[in-house]
């Protein structure tokens, strides 16, 4: 820990890193529906975006449980 302030307190320090966490792994067509993949965890995630909104959610399988890919399918 690290004193910032009188008041404020650093707990944990993050370092930018030049790789990226999140992948993409899938776009449909030339619309914005997309699956992300995030390399550290392999749950995937839709995201679908219009105009000037967007939105992005964890995607599910049959069960409701989440889509995990394996990772190391990703560094293929």
């Amino acid at each position: 820990m690290k004193q910032l302030g009188e008041n404020v307190v650093l707990i944990k320090e993050f370092t930018m890193t030049k790789e990226k966490r999140f992948v993409r792994i899938y776009t449909q067509d030339m619309s914005s529906t997309e699956i992300w993949v995030d390399k550290e965890t392999g749950v995937n995630y839709l995201y679908h975006g219009r105009g000037y909104g967007g939105g992005l959610t964890v995607l599910l399988d049959k069960d409701g449980k989440p889509v995990i890919t394996p990772i190391e399918e990703l560094e293929r």
